[in-house]
């Protein structure tokens, strides 16, 4: 289970990996990526993006982030609107 650190914006509630995303991602490069997500560090997402995930944060909206693994495989991070749950996924999965 992930704990929420000091300096997260939001809880990630329950945090599912899929299949595909667990064969081709490291466990080190999944705790990073949920550790960055939950602290606002969304990652690889352009300005336009970065500013509708602060808008989310306040509004209670949808929340995405876009990062590589260390083999260079991009991937997402999503979080439910409720705060309910956040899926860590390949971009061809959504």
């Amino acid at each position: 289970m992930l704990q929420v650190q000091s300096g997260s914006k939001f809880p990630p509630g329950r945090v599912v990996i899929t299949a595909n995303a667990a064969k081709e991602l490291s466990h080190e490069d999944i705790a990073l990526a949920l550790r960055r997500h939950l602290r606002g560090d969304w990652g690889e997402l352009e300005p336009p993006n970065r500013d509708a995930n602060e808008r989310a944060l306040l509004l209670g909206c949808r929340l995405l982030s876009a990062y590589s693994s260390h083999t260079g495989l991009r991937f997402w991070s999503i979080t439910e609107p409720n705060r309910s749950g956040t899926m860590v996924l390949l971009p061809e999965e959504f």
